[in-house]
């Protein structure tokens, strides 16, 4: 009976759909002119969705549209197109400048290994190249790393990243194209070791840009890329002709890049004839360049290489005319209590205003996600929606895209699923809350309640090298029938460690509210959002200073909440929010009643050789890593000594690890490392093992198992009936 409540909570809260991204286009007949006689425009919009499906164990896409009466830059009405539409065996997809053509990257049951480029038009399908029979690349790439699926402003041809071609050695090219550029040449040995990027982009080593010529029925492989790179992130430079991206050292040899903004990276341009052409500074890391729509300016984000693994991000503009780049927005390194507090989030494929002199973007705000502007002139930085604007309808506020000054946004808050709205705004001001219309999603909120809030260290848990930073916590609460109810805790940790609880939709946290249980999510310093001084404070202090954040953030929220039962307090977490969970009830093991750990940092000291990210484990205990870095004595028994491991004998609470058989992140024998230490003590530990699940245990099968022996552990040890 219980298993069954739990699963049709989690089944209910998983199954709200998620909207992905959004596009908008014109009608037909007028584009995004006005109407010659009524002064209106019609627009669509179309946005993609993800759902998850826990019965059938899968996640569903699919597109819905709306057609949209706007009059003077204010949306009238809005009406659905019909139903939804599955998009399943879609990998990419891209609307035309004009909104005419739809662009589709697909893959079949009926013809395994092929993919197939298709372009869809007002009169069914116009274009379809099966790129196996091409023959011209490999794999096309889907991920949000390096892959894109552009349009020339002409709308003849399309723009993608695909695997390079492989050949063995005693093969030779099939036509003059074929050349080393385009071509990977393998050993006679099928068994030669090839290295790719790690976590979530397995089998991806070495990236081709590709242009699809639709009025030739062909594809050509980009010439003129230096071999050391790795392409990706293209798009068109105008009607230049030529290809702007973004290019990733892959010598000396790879690294893990997923969820890593801290890669050797470099902005290029290539005349597509075999030129190539530096367009920033090669010495630290770039990602989401943005054409302007007059084509003039170019924005994209920078960063360092190494040292942290995510990071603030500096704004920079390119002057595609003077070919100069020049800072836009700095890093902020300091927040002030609602205040813009840096950019940490890619830039939406489409952020430019209409007059190319605004840029928007949604970015971590402390506890919240916010969508602010910046004036291109002036690098001045204006909240739009979240942050000190007034609208506090949502937790978080994320921009789905611009056009034409209207903006398409995801919504939501820890109580209310997600919801897309749209609405106009002009010269970089705030949208109002009786501006948007309400497209899809939810628009019922949950029965419990949320609070954000921020939390300063005291003096003795102050970091000397950087002090005077806070940081942050959310906590949600379910509806209590009366106040002698008292409520057990769970408190909720994220990986990272420089990543973000945001007060948004969040399917764990709100089910296990939904199921009676308090949850406090904890952004601890290193946290993005707080500042680049946050981030860094954490390095060389975790098991230390991240520990005492999250604890104190405990002991704040018993204190100042009577209806929290101090005696019933569970942790869980994944990655570093298990290696930080598994330090809580080493460092306090009177004060935890259970543990829920995902793929956990146990020993940092023999998790170095099985990493895809090896630097950050030099770099976590504030180590400088260089490429030719060999490990010393010291290092390791650094690593060691910041490890949860070294507290396993003073566990107490019955522990849950879930773990993952092809995490390429966390080798799942750092959990079994934890595992033999506890069963040898006699300690209560069970083990999940999730034979075909990377880092993230992101399977609808594997995510549903988690929650439920979750939340029958929680209850189990927590006396939660």
């Amino acid at each position: 009976m219980m298993d069954g409540v739990i699963r049709d909570v989690f089944r209910q809260f998983n199954g709200f759909p998620v909207p992905v991204s959004a596009s908008v286009t014109a009608q037909r007949d007028f584009g995004f002119d006005l109407h010659p006689i009524t002064r209106t425009q019609n627009l669509s919009i179309i946005s993609d969705w993800s759902q998850c499906e826990v019965d059938r164990g899968v996640r569903l896409h699919y597109f819905q549209q709306w057609a949209l009466l706007c009059n003077r830059r204010a949306v009238e009405s809005v009406v659905s197109r019909g139903p939804c539409i599955n998009t399943h065996g879609e990998l990419l997809v891209s609307h035309s400048p004009s909104g005419a053509r739809r662009a589709v990257v697909r893959e079949t049951s009926t013809h395994v290994g092929h993919q197939y480029l298709e372009v869809w038009g007002y009169s069914g399908l116009e274009a379809c190249l099966d790129l196996a029979v091409l023959n011209k690349h490999g794999k096309v790439y889907e991920d949000a790393q390096f892959a894109c699926l552009a349009w020339s402003p002409c709308e003849e041809k399309l723009l993608y990243v695909a695997e390079k071609k492989r050949l063995r050695s005693s093969a030779q090219p099939s036509s003059a194209s074929d050349d080393a550029d385009s071509m990977v040449f393998e050993e006679e040995d099928k068994n030669m070791y090839m290295e790719d990027w790690g976590e979530g982009l397995v089998g991806k080593t070495a990236s081709v840009l590709c242009v699809a010529d639709l009025s030739k029925g062909d594809v050509t492989v980009c010439p003129g890329v230096p071999p050391h790179l790795s392409p990706g992130q293209g798009l068109w430079a105008g009607d230049s002709g030529g290809v702007v991206f973004v290019g990733w050292w892959n010598e000396p040899f790879r690294l893990g890049m997923k969820f890593c903004s801290n890669r050797r990276s470099a902005l290029f341009y290539t005349d597509l004839k075999g030129s190539c052409e530096l367009l920033s500074s090669d010495l630290g890391s770039v990602s989401s360049p943005r054409l302007s729509p007059d084509c003039l300016w170019l924005v994209y984000l920078q960063g360092r290489a190494f040292g942290p693994h995510h990071q603030c991000f500096c704004m920079m503009l390119y002057d595609m005319q003077n070919q100069t780049s020049s800072l836009l927005v700095d890093v902020v390194r300091r927040t002030k209590e609602g205040q813009f507090a840096g950019v940490y989030d890619s830039l939406p494929p489409r952020c430019w205003s209409s007059d190319s002199e605004w840029i928007f973007f949604s970015s971590a705000c402390e506890n919240r996600k916010s969508v602010f502007s910046v004036e291109r002139h002036t690098g001045r930085v204006t909240p739009v929606l979240g942050a000190n604007t007034g609208s506090a309808e949502f937790g978080s506020v994320k921009l789905l895209t611009i056009v034409k000054d209207l903006m398409v946004i995801c919504c939501s808050s820890p109580n209310h699923p997600p919801c897309l709205k749209v609405g106009f705004v002009s010269n970089g001001a705030h949208l109002q809350s009786e501006q948007w219309f309400h497209l899809g999603g939810a628009e019922v909120s949950e029965n419990f309640g949320w609070q954000s809030m921020i939390i300063a260290p005291p003096p003795e848990e102050e970091n000397h090298q950087l002090s005077g930073v806070n940081f942050g916590a959310v906590l949600l609460k379910p509806a209590g029938s009366s106040k002698s109810v008292m409520f057990p805790l769970v408190v909720f940790i994220h990986g990272g460690p420089h990543s973000h609880f945001a007060a948004e939709w969040n399917v764990n946290a709100a089910s296990l509210t939904k199921m009676g249980f308090a949850v406090l999510m904890v952004n601890y310093r290193g946290s993005t959002g707080f500042g680049q001084d946050s981030i860094d404070s954490l390095l060389g202090n975790i098991g230390n200073q991240d520990v005492k954040d999250v604890q104190r953030a405990v002991l704040h929220v018993l204190q100042n909440n009577k209806t929290l039962d101090p005696d019933r307090v569970a942790v869980m977490g994944g990655s570093h929010g298990g290696f930080l969970a598994c330090h809580l009830i080493g460092q306090y093991p009177e004060f935890y009643r259970a543990c829920a750990a995902r793929n956990p940092v146990i020993n940092a000291a023999t998790l170095l050789g099985t990493s895809d990210i090896v630097d950050w484990r030099y770099s976590s205990v504030g180590l400088q890593y260089s490429f030719d870095l060999l490990p010393t004595p010291q290092a390791l028994t650094t690593m060691l000594e910041k490890s949860p491991i070294v507290h396993a004998a003073q566990i107490r609470a019955p522990v849950l690890l879930m773990l993952g058989g092809k995490d390429k992140r966390v080798s799942p024998y750092q959990g079994l490392e934890l595992y033999k230490a506890l069963k040898s003590r006699n300690s209560p530990v069970r083990v999940l093992w999730y034979e075909g699940d990377g880092h993230s245990l992101s399977n609808v099968e594997t995510q549903a198992d988690c929650f439920l022996n979750m939340a029958l552990w929680f209850k189990q040890h927590l006396n939660v009936k």
